[in-house]
């Protein structure tokens, strides 16, 4: 699996036998074989097959035998992380849910719906662990809920989730069920109740805010509520409601913002809106709700897991194991892995996890591919790598090619633009899913084994996800978005069941498998392979992107890539031609769209608008990132909404509600391009579609711009178009341009321009007088800027950057026509043409040769001009260098320093004369000096030329030494001489004393160095030849110095002395040292010689050696010597564990040592060279350990001898003896071989023949006795043992045989109760089997023939027994006989079977009678007596329900049953029955206070509801419908019971009793009238009896509590129209849903009375409403009336009350009502006034009205001012005269008041007369005008 290998030699092991027809009756999808022309496009060739593949939602397409791309990974070097994939729980999983929320939400359940408050819920226990009730729910909730899963008994899979191990049995259903049931059945009702009322919510509109009533009352619970009516009085703010205004913000986007829509999670209250969740809802949803977080758990939370890094070698060894542990190493079939698959997938077979490396960048982790900058490997010739590089088909090709909607993508999308590579194995899988952006995909297997693939239709699509979501109705509700997470399956066949088509397509190496939009598919590997996938989208995808962006939208997901930019960028490309019908469709709905909301934007008051800033590369998708919406997470490409209050918030326009709660006015519409802009594409795009599709665009286009134009919308003085709004606008415009220019008109103008701005083709004219305002206030700021610079400048500021630039200034007056009406141009005319003139002084100076003089007078001259001319800074520029060029030039020339300036500065300043071009003294200075430096410089270059020698460079450096000027010549010369000094001085300085130094290894490297450096020299020394003598001397004195060091050889040391005679240096100290050491190593070179010739001992080879270490050199002979003495001292130290008192003493076998290692030493010993003394010691020992062997071998012979032995008619004493002398000699011998320390192999032989041997003596003396099972199974035991290491013989066999007779004789006669037991005929069998055994068992076969015999009369007991009839069997002889059983019937026989069950029958039973009746009976000593208490309990309530079939109890309590006497009772007035003061209870302690039974109370009370009982039973009470089941099970049982005949009295007495409650009930739920005592009495009567009665019927308790339900409501609604106040819509209401609950009939007294309660308080809050709401069109005697009748009612209706008095209230001079029109408030008296009564345009900030303006002025001594009365008496509200005192009232306001003046009196009616007409008793105060419910308390006047 190298790289770059082909791929048909990695193909998979499936061969042939995968070519079958896909099982479980998936029908095939479409294989195609294209020819090589139509392979040559893929596009093209996918185009022509899409009407024949696309139904089938996938395809497969083989490539032509020619198609062998080369594989461009290195596999041996390839690593990749993989994922952890629970193939088990792809679709039999629970849904994550948290328990805590389940919990939660159940309590909640339990408290309001059922009653039941409890702080802590009892546990519910399965199985001896806590059952899990989240995961009970959610499970039967999968599988279609309780109904359905006991249909289709499904317990079996419900029990899978709940608990993923353990066996499942059909008692653990059951209970299951029953705990279901008990704690569950009742909660999925109320579940599935609420679901349903959501889902009708779903189905509404959400209202318009502020218009429903009923909304805000059903999100109270939900959402916080925003004051309501605070838009119904002026505009004032409480501060404490704006301080809570942002007191939960959105989780999704960040905003605390629409609070009313506000979802909180019931559990950890946080929020969300109900436009934000995904997908969204319409309305929120009633009873408790909970996010996501909370309903799902972390722990419980299904994903595949990240999982270790890996080689493909080392996956390949993982997917090959799991491969053969699931198939073997065979050939397997593809029905085998589907089936086993799908089997896993539904967990049938337990738990399966794998590993895929899946999802991996190609751009990361390499390409299979070849690609432009893989490196080619040598394998695969270049023209193969280039062409498959560039091929179409190449995956990294194929989104964009030509033709490829993504062609025009910028950035590499992963698994998009840019290859996934997914490495698998078995069972690897790809859940269901569609592409991401409805995309094509196309997936290329390189190698492997096959990949299975399904696929569903796009079409098929929405009936698909309707089956994933009712068959995984759990998972959707934890995951709404659950098919965008790839982690379920489902098997195809539930989908075929629900009639969704589904087909299959299998992949091999080398195929392509294409996908097609919208289409679901999914599929997994059949073992290791290596695939690679990529998306593509043609021309035909644009409308599936266009749904799968709505789709997005929707659930809340960011998009891949903008939909809106990516058809806009292909759109103005050189796109194909065939996209044009599916482009132009796409773009005419996206412009429907935008132009749509623009409009409704524009209509609601959103009239701010600009363009979006441009982007940089307009030419490509995804350059520049767009935000996007905040809520439904989509780019804003076209167009966006914006607000000043959230700058880093954007919203798309279909969510401009949601960003803030700002007007309208505040937000701000940003667009990208025009509506025009749009139009004109789609009208470019429109010309490829044909002449009629051209006109009917253009069609469209027209209507459009009509529609445009008619827009229209709410203005001050009434309704405006669009076109009538830009038309004022132009106007206004045009004027503007004609009038002198006004910088805040042109600002008021274009910021009015933008509401036109955005739209069609009809507001180009807006546009383009737009762009001249533009233009003109571009041009006019301009000018005025120009004028004002110029004018501060010339007032004494100089700095340049503040002066007009001439250029700027001649481009604003190059205009023919001016843009606007701006009288300043003609004066900066003026000025720009004294500036043009100076301009041209300035380049005629600059042009020909001035003085400096004449430069800087006229740069003045240009400083104090305030435009800046174009010359001014080329003459600052000259004047600056001509002063810069002077002031180098005398530095030169004063220069002192030899060599300080530089020739070439020289030659620069000279060049600078010309182009200054000017007339200065230091040029003659300057050129002087120069010819004076180029003599110096030919010199120097003659000397360079010719053999330099040092002298001659000494003698002109000494004449130049005092020259300023340095050139190249100069410095080389000096270089040179440099050089050639130090070089000599180095080499003086090491001849210094050279021969005594030790460091001659520094010496050699200093002259080596001083050697090469002479030849870098450019002058001739006469040093050089010394330095070679030199260098070869220190060479032989750093050899001697080393050989003194270290030892050297002989050889080596004598050429060194003669090298030192060479030199003459031989007399020195350190060779007369080496001379002395050449000659002690010859002389022990010859003595070692002699020693090596002959055989030595060892102490002489060791001095030898020993003197060798003081001669300081390395001698040839001394490694023969030192390995000679190594050699003979290793022999020894081997020798040394078979010689001394340590091998004498070796006694474990683990000690011994072994024969062939001595056999080794004695031979090593002849190749020594030493004589030594162990060499014959050796031998010796050897010679013994042949002897002994021999001996063993003989005894062993005869072992086998006896073992081969048949004959045993000599008698058991003589073989016996014979073992035992055998055994005594095997003693001896193995004692012998130990004693030699050795380890022979015939020691273990003798060992084991033994034991055997032992054995056999053991098994002869079990014939003689009677052993136990336990004994025998030992000597089976140890045989066993023995055998392991020696096979049995003939004699060995026979005595086995003999030894299992014996074990399965004595397991038959006394084994134990756990071992198997055998028949009679076994027994039988086993008996005779004793006769063929040649050794005779007298005493065991004896013992087994006597229990043969007791079981054969233990037999004839039992089969008499059952011949009895059943009245004749009485339970002891059925327990006599079990008892026996256990000594007497040893063997197993249908009769022991028998017995044991009856006993178990009949224990059982008497156990559930026991467990069903004594709970109540305490310590009674019988299940009679039990039975007989019970059945007394019963006499007495059925005595209560017909005293002529009962008995009363006499002197009994009615509690417990007791006797009186001897105890404290109390006695009921009514019923005369008595009752224990302890019975009661601790709550009656005075009898005074009982002198009534709470049966008798109720009686009277009529009230059911919150009864309680006087009487307690002990315990809880016999189940009436488990007695008779008993009673039903005692028929099956095979002997009488004593407990049959009390039951069937009790059951009896039962059924009576239920008869009677049956009559009562019967009587009480037929419909009645008013009266409700006669049930009453009926109902108490019942229920004492049943508090009496010992049993519990559980069908009749129902159905009284049902009828004292119906009796509580009925006396409830009785109570409510009884009752002192009078009763709300709202509690009756309530009541009805409760009657509607408890199946109250219509024809109910009750019921009729509240329906028409209900109906007429409706009919007139109706009325009420329409009146509160009318701004006064109804007169005040009418509204009185009104409000005589609402209060008339027999409902109560507060708020509608309220309104009324409020709509009752007058103000202003008009004596109106509170309405619409806008108001104003004195700031005096608080009065309100409308503004167009008093004659107001717009409300000042202080206000204060004509009827207190003369009250300043003549009665300021008379009335008090505001804060006196404030603090004086508290200010009560001033009231509203009735109807009936309007006439009293206006006489009195006719009288002349005793502070008016004639003069006033004649005033005329009006404004001034306002005040007196006005003027209440007393000022008001503005709080009080808040709140509404307080201003009309005055109404509630007395009749």
């Amino acid at each position: 699996m190298g790289k770059g290998r082909p791929r048909a030699v990695e193909k998979g092991v499936l061969r042939q036998s995968l070519g079958v027809s896909p099982p479980l009756n998936v029908l095939p999808g479409p294989v195609f074989f294209p020819t090589e022309e139509e392979f040559s496009d893929p596009l093209e060739y996918i185009h022509r097959i899409r009407p024949e593949a696309e139904p089938y939602g996938v395809c497969k397409i083989v490539p032509p035998k020619s198609w062998k791309p080369p594989f461009a990974l290195d596999l041996d070097k390839f690593t990749f992380p993989t994922k952890t994939q629970a193939i088990h729980q792809l679709q039999v999983r629970p849904a994550a849910c948290d328990s805590e929320t389940f919990e939660l939400e159940y309590s909640r359940f339990l408290e309001e719906h059922c009653g039941k408050k409890s702080k802590k819920r009892a546990r519910v226990v399965f199985e001896g662990a806590d059952l899990d009730l989240c995961r009970l729910f959610n499970a039967v909730k999968r599988f279609g809920g309780y109904d359905k899963v006991v249909k289709d008994k499904k317990w079996g899979d419900v029990f899978r989730f709940v608990r993923s191990v353990g066996k499942v049995s059909e008692c653990a259903k059951h209970v299951l069920c029953q705990l279901y049931r008990e704690h569950l059945y009742d909660y999925e009702g109320y579940y599935n109740r609420l679901n349903r009322k959501k889902a009708k919510i779903r189905k509404r509109r959400m209202q318009p805010e502020g218009k429903s009533e009923n909304g805000l009352e059903c999100s109270s619970s939900k959402r916080r509520r925003r004051s309501e009516g605070a838009g119904k009085v002026c505009q004032m703010k409480d501060e404490v409601e704006e301080e809570e205004r942002y007191d939960q913000i959105c989780e999704q986007c960040n905003s605390g913002l629409h609070g009313e829509v506000m979802l909180l999670c019931d559990r950890c209250n946080k929020g969300w809106h109900i436009y934000c969740l995904s997908p969204p809802l319409k309305q929120i949803p009633p009873g408790n709700w909970y996010c996501l977080d909370c309903l799902n758990s972390n722990e419980d939370n299904f994903g595949f897991v990240p999982g270790k890094k890996f080689s493909m070698e080392d996956f390949k060894r993982i997917a090959d194991r799991a491969k053969k542990k699931w198939f073997g190493s065979g050939s397997v079939s593809r029905a085998q892995v589907e089936k086993k698959f799908w089997d896993i997938v539904e967990g049938s077979v337990g738990k399966v996890e794998v590993m895929y490396g899946s999802d991996l960048d190609t751009s990361v982790y390499g390409s299979g591919f070849p690609r432009v900058n893989d490196e080619r490997p040598d394998s695969v010739e270049t023209k193969v790598w280039d062409e498959y590089r560039a091929s179409p088909w190449n995956l990294n090709n194929l989104p964009k090619l030509k033709g490829s909607m993504l062609h025009a993508v910028h950035n590499s999308i992963a698994g998009v633009m840019v290859p996934w590579l997914y490495v698998g194995m078995l069972f690897s899988s790809f859940c269901w899913h569609f592409e991401d952006h409805c995309f094509y995909s196309m997936n290329y297997l390189h190698w492997g084994e096959p990949k299975c693939w399904y696929s569903v239709p796009g079409s098929e699509s929405s009936a698909f996800e309707k089956v994933m979501r009712e068959t995984l109705p759990d998972l959707f509700d934890a995951q709404p978005d659950l098919l965008f997470q790839l982690v379920t399956m489902l098997n195809p066949s539930v989908l075929q069941e629900n009639s969704v088509p589904v087909y299959s397509i299998l992949q091999e190496p080398g195929n392509f498998v294409i996908t097609f939009p919208r289409s679901f598919h999914g599929g997994f590997n059949f073992g290791l392979n290596c695939a690679e996938a990529v998306n593509f989208a043609p021309a035909d995808w644009i409308p599936h992107g266009g749904y799968s962006s709505e789709l997005y939208r929707l659930y809340r997901k960011p998009a891949v890539l903008s939909h809106e930019e990516l058809l806009y960028v292909v759109a103005k490309s050189n796109y194909d031609r065939k996209a044009s019908p599916f482009l132009g469709k796409e773009l005419l709905r996206i412009h429907t769209k935008e132009k749509g909301w623009r409009e409704r934007l524009w209509k609601n008051g959103i009239v701010k608008s600009s363009p979006m800033p441009p982007r940089k590369r307009p030419e490509c998708v995804g350059t520049e990132e767009d935000p996007t919406c905040i809520i439904c997470q989509q780019y804003l490409y076209l167009s966006a909404v914006v607000c000043g209050c959230r700058p880093s918030a954007s919203v798309c326009l279909e969510h401009w509600q949601h960003i803030c709660e700002c007007k309208p006015s505040k937000h701000r519409l940003l667009y990208r391009h025009t509506l025009a802009e749009l139009s004109d594409l789609l009208l470019t795009v429109d010309k490829y579609n044909g002449e009629e599709t051209h006109m009917s665009k253009v069609l469209q286009q027209r209507s459009f711009s009509t529609e445009t134009s008619a827009l229209a919308k709410k203005v001050k003085g009434g309704h405006a178009t669009l076109a009538h709004l830009a038309e004022q606008w132009l106007l206004r415009s045009t004027n503007a341009l004609r009038h002198p220019f006004s910088k805040d008109i042109y600002r008021k103008l274009l910021k009015e321009a933008e509401q036109f701005l955005w739209a069609g083709s009809d507001m180009d004219t807006v546009r383009t007088m737009a762009k001249k305002l533009v233009e003109g206030q571009r041009w006019a700021e301009g000018v005025i800027s120009c004028l004002a610079k110029i004018e501060n400048h010339s007032s004494g500021s100089s700095n340049a950057s503040e002066r007009a630039d001439l250029e700027y200034v001649t481009e604003l007056l190059s205009f023919d026509t001016i843009p606007c009406n701006e009288p300043g141009h003609l004066k900066l005319k003026e000025y720009a043409e004294e500036a043009k003139k100076l301009a041209g002084e300035i380049e005629s100076t600059l042009s020909s040769s001035s003085t400096i003089l004449e430069l800087e007078n006229l740069y003045d001259r240009s400083c104090h001009l305030g435009i800046l001319v174009k010359g001014n800074e080329k003459l600052a520029q000259k004047i600056s260098l001509t002063k810069e060029w002077i002031n180098c030039v005398r530095i030169c020339l004063s220069e002192k320093c030899p060599a300080a300036v530089e020739i070439d500065s020289l030659y620069k300043l000279k060049s600078e004369i010309v182009e200054l071009e000017l007339l200065l003294p230091e040029t003659e200075m300057l050129l002087e000096l120069i010819g004076k430096t180029e003599a110096y410089r030919d010199r120097c270059a003659e000397i360079l030329k010719g053999s330099i020698c040092l002298e001659g460079i000494e003698m002109i450096l000494q004449e130049m030494g005092s020259f300023s000027v340095n050139f190249p010549e100069f410095a080389l010369l000096r270089q040179y001489h440099m050089q050639a000094s130090s070089w000599i001085s180095r080499f003086n300085s090491v001849r210094v004393n050279i021969h005594a130094r030790i460091d001659q290894d520094n010496v050699v490297e200093e002259l080596t160095n001083i050697l090469k450096d002479a030849a870098s020299l450019k002058i001739q020394v006469r040093e050089l030849p010394l330095v070679e003598l030199e260098l070869k001397k220190a060479c032989c004195r750093a050899k001697a110095l080393q050989a003194r060091s270290d030892k050297m050889t002989l050889n080596f040391l004598q050429q060194l002395m003669i090298e030192a005679v060479g030199l003459q240096i031989e007399g020195e100290n350190l060779f007369v040292c080496i001379s002395g050491i050449v000659d002690a190593a010859t002389l022990w070179e010859e003595s070692a010689v002699q020693i090596l010739a002959r055989e030595a001992q060892l102490p002489e080879y060791e001095e030898v050696l020993r003197s060798s270490e003081d001669v300081h050199a390395i001698l040839p002979s001394q490694p023969h010597i030192i390995s000679t003495i190594t050699m003979a001292k290793s022999w020894l130290k081997n020798v040394e564990p078979f010689l001394g008192s340590a091998h004498k003493t070796r006694g474990s076998s683990s000690l011994l040592l072994e024969v062939n290692k001595l056999k080794e030493l004695v031979s090593e010993s002849k190749l020594l060279k030493i004589s030594l003394e162990e060499k014959r010691t050796l031998e010796t020992m050897l010679e013994n350990c042949f002897q002994w062997e021999q001996e063993a071998c003989s005894l062993l012979q005869s072992v086998e001898c006896l073992d081969d032995f048949r004959n045993i008619d000599d008698g058991m004493h003589s073989l016996t003896s014979k073992i035992e002398g055998l055994l005594l000699s095997l003693d001896a011998t193995i004692k012998d071989g130990l004693s030699l320390g050795l380890d022979f192999s015939e020691t273990q032989k003798l060992q084991n023949a033994h034991l055997a041997l032992r054995w056999c003596i053991e098994a002869l003396h079990f014939s003689s006795i009677c052993p136990s099972v336990e004994e025998i199974e030992r000597l089976m035991e140890f045989e066993e043992q023995i055998h392991v290491t020696r096979p049995a013989g003939a004699f060995s066999g026979m005595l086995i045989d003999a030894v299992k007779w014996m074990k399965k004789a004595s397991t038959m006669i006394h084994a134990p109760s756990n071992y198997e037991k055998y028949s009679l005929s076994d027994a039988e069998e086993t008996l005779a089997e004793c006769q063929m055994i040649p050794l005779s068992f007298p005493a065991l076969a004896g013992q087994l023939a006597q229990t043969i015999q007791k079981y054969r009369l233990w037999q004839e007991k039992v089969h008499q027994f059952l011949s009895l009839e059943i009245g004749q069997r009485s339970w002891s002889q059925l327990l006599q006989l079990k008892e026996e059983m256990a000594t007497a019937a040893a063997f197993s026989c249908p009769e022991r079977d028998i017995i044991s069950l009856e006993v178990e029958k009949v224990n059982n039973w008497r156990e559930k009678f026991k467990e069903a009746i004594g709970i109540s009976i305490g310590g009674s000593s019988s299940l009679v007596e039990a039975i007989m208490k019970n059945k007394s309990t019963l006499e007495r309530s059925l005595y209560l329900y017909d005293p002529s079939r009962g008995c009363r109890m006499e002197n009994l309590c009615m509690c417990c049953s007791g006797d009186l006497e001897g105890h404290e009772f109390l006695t009921c007035s009514t019923c005369k029955d008595c009752y224990h003061l302890h019975c009661l209870g601790p709550q009656v302690l005075d009898r005074s206070m009982a002198s009534k039974c709470n049966f008798c109370q109720l009686e009277r009370g009529l009230d059911f509801k919150n009864r309680q009982s006087h009487l307690r039973c002990r315990g809880e009470r016999p189940q009436l419908d488990i007695l008779r089941k008993i009673f039903a099970d005692a028929e099956d049982l095979c002997v009488w019971i004593e407990e049959r005949d009390p039951l069937q009295k009790l059951l009896e007495c039962a059924l009576a009793c239920k008869v009677c409650l049956t009559e009562i009930i019967d009587s009480v739920s037929v419909p009645l009238g008013e009266d409700l005592s006669i049930v009453a009495g009926k109902l108490a009567t019942a229920v004492k009896a049943i508090e009496v009665a010992g049993l519990h019927d559980r069908e009749g308790n129902c159905r009284l509590e049902l009828a004292l339900a119906r009796h509580s409501w009925r006396v409830r609604a009785r109570n409510l129209f009884q009752g002192l106040e009078k009763p709300t819509v709202q509690q009756i209401q309530n009541l009805l849903k409760e009657g509607l609950a408890e199946n109250i009939p219509f024809e109910d007294y009750y019921r009729q009375k509240l329906l028409e309660m209900k109906d007429i308080g409706l009919q007139w809050a109706k009325t009420a409403k329409k009146v509160a709401a009318d701004s006064g069109a109804l007169g005040l005697d009418k509204v009185f009336e009104v409000i005589i009748q609402g209060e008339n009612l027999p409902v109560f209706f507060e708020k509608e009350l309220k309104l009324l008095r409020s709509r009752s209230m007058l103000y202003c001079i008009c004596r109106k009502p509170y309405g619409q029109r806008p108001m104003i408030a004195c700031d005096r008296c608080h009065e309100r006034y409308h503004l167009d009564c008093v004659k107001l345009c717009s409300p000042p900030d202080f206000y204060i009205c004509p009827a207190c303006q003369p009250q300043t002025e003549k009665f300021s001594e008379t009335v008090p001012l505001h804060h006196e009365i404030s603090t004086s008496a508290r200010v009560v509200e001033p009231k509203t005269p009735s109807p009936r005192h309007v006439l009293s009232m206006s006489s009195v306001a006719k009288k002349p008041s005793s502070l008016e003046t004639p003069k006033e009196s004649l005033r005329p009616y009006g404004i001034e007369q306002l005040w007196w007409h006005s003027r209440k008793p007393f000022r008001r105060t503005a709080r009080k005008r808040v709140k509404l419910d307080g201003l009309c308390s005055y109404f509630n006047l007395q009749q």
